[in-house]
């Protein structure tokens, strides 16, 4: 029997027992897929990591450092982290685009105050209380709520009294660009709260931020490294669509470092309707935050948390029902109802839910794929979950062929050859493919053994006798989304 051996060589004639080892049969089943999330966002120059340079981040508090307290990608951290602390996770920093400018509001104190309590402000979803003495004056209460923003330096913003109207604060982004028009500011967010008997505020919404930094400079800093998903704040349309051809680029068959891409928006529900049909990948998720007072970019990291993490269990299951630590819902009246989340979904927009608790779930995760290259709806690539588990189906495929004949000839079906020997054929590589097709079917990712065995197609190249072609059909398995029952009673 002729055995192929990797390392003994076959005119060995020094005396001695040689043994080598070989992993090649070593492991059983399916392989994991790893995953490998990066955020990209703007910086401030106090961070300490340059711009477009990715950097490993292991706790919020080092995101702080890395790309400066208060800025959007520190935000963006913070409500990854809440969700998911065991994801590695990376960071790409960019500096505002030089033409950019910063968005800007303000907030208008009407006074005096008739009676003391407490001014409980929302900015960004983070609390701000300032305390109120009765007979404060509007200026008085200005001054107050500019210290108390300015004291908390994890807001996106920062406060200053107005020189000319006393009694009005002036906000403006930290981070200059479109992101800044998305920082909420309202006060009375939560049930029992309420101004001070006699004071009033104004807030003039934050708007005027213009021009976000390119894309295209964290694309390039990303070099050859595989991110299985990367998380943005913005969703203009360049940013969107150099982030989408790299996306389609490392989806296919020459490249195959799957890259999924999950943004956030906030706005009305034309908005948003808006947004989703003007997009059109199969690689690109976009939860919608409505009226939420927490910021789209915190909505886009904390499912890109939750999803990076849930699917490397499982790329099947659904990801219904997770909750989205740290968000803050819309209030009761601002959210959207069935019909209006429905209309979303056919436009491309994933949706949320509220529970009993005021926690917000995932409804379902759509990408923004919708129609095919001839305009034709097409539903294939609607859910995030089945890129995911095509994603995995490729990735452990290829690691069974690699590891099972990692340096194996090729022959013919029906090539006598001894046993021992480093060959194969199509006809060992069907029967893989088959046994492969049974460990998928365990896990729960695919469904249809017979129609498999029947479509799947192994057969060596004609033109090229070092490759064996194949067609691998598995039918991949689906998620219990919706359940219509018909109650027919009888009395």
């Amino acid at each position: 029997m002729a055995i192929s051996f990797n390392t003994i060589p076959v005119d060995l004639r020094v005396p001695g027992a040689y043994v080598e080892i070989d992993n090649s049969r070593a492991l059983r089943g399916l392989v994991g897929m790893p995953r490998k999330v990066l955020l990209i966002g703007p910086r401030l120059d106090s961070g300490t990591v340059p711009a477009g340079t990715p950097v490993q981040v292991l706790t919020e508090r080092a995101a702080q450092g890395y790309f400066g307290r208060g800025s959007i990608l520190h935000l963006m951290f913070r409500a990854f982290k809440a969700g998911n602390d065991y994801t590695e996770v990376w960071g790409i920093g960019l500096d505002d685009d030089d033409a950019a400018q910063a968005a800007s509001g303000s907030i208008a104190v009407s006074g005096p105050a008739t009676a003391g309590g407490t001014i409980a402000l929302m900015i960004d979803g983070a609390r701000v209380r300032v305390g109120v003495a009765a007979g404060d004056a509007p200026a008085a209460i200005a001054t107050a709520i500019a210290a108390a923003i300015n004291a908390q330096t994890d807001l996106p913003l920062s406060a200053a009294v107005n020189g000319v109207d006393d009694a009005q604060v002036d906000l403006t982004a930290r981070n200059a660009g479109e992101t800044g028009n998305h920082i909420d500011v309202r006060h009375s967010y939560h049930t029992g709260e309420a101004l001070p008997a006699g004071v009033g505020l104004a807030v003039t919404a934050l708007s005027g931020g213009t021009a976000n930094p390119d894309v295209a400079d964290a694309v390039a800093a990303m070099g050859d490294e595989w991110w299985t998903d990367v998380v943005i704040p913005w969703t203009d349309a360049a940013n969107l669509a150099a982030l989408e051809a790299e996306a389609a680029r490392r989806f296919e068959g020459m490249d195959m470092r799957d890259m999924f891409i999950w943004a956030g928006a906030s706005g009305t529900h034309a908005d948003l309707t808006t947004l989703g049909n003007s997009r059109n990948s199969p690689h690109l998720s976009i939860l919608g935050a409505g009226a939420s007072p927490s910021g789209p970019w915190a909505w886009a990291a904390a499912l890109a948390a939750v999803a990076s993490y849930h699917l490397q269990i499982d790329p099947a299951r659904p990801l219904q029902t997770l909750v989205l630590d740290g968000l803050l819902p819309p209030a009761v009246e601002e959210r959207f109802d069935l019909t209006e989340r429905n209309l979303l979904l056919h436009d491309g927009v994933a949706t949320h839910k509220v529970d009993a608790g005021g926690r917000v779930l995932v409804e379902r995760a759509v990408t923004t794929y919708e129609v095919d290259a001839g305009g034709i709806e097409d539903a294939s690539y609607l859910d995030v979950t089945t890129l995911a588990t095509v994603a995995y189906l490729r990735y452990s495929l290829r690691a069974r062929i690699t590891q099972k004949f990692p340096r194996h000839k090729l022959a013919s079906n029906g090539t006598a050859y001894g046993a021992g020997q480093a060959i194969v054929t199509p006809d060992v590589i069907r029967a893989e493919l088959v046994a492969l097709f049974k460990d998928w079917e365990d896990a729960g990712l695919v469904e249809g053994f017979d129609q498999f065995k029947r479509d799947l197609i192994v057969e060596r190249n004609a033109n090229d006798p070092n490759r064996v072609d194949a067609v691998i059909p598995p039918d991949v398995v689906n998620q219990l989304r919706i359940f219509a029952g018909k109650i027919e009673f009888r009395l």
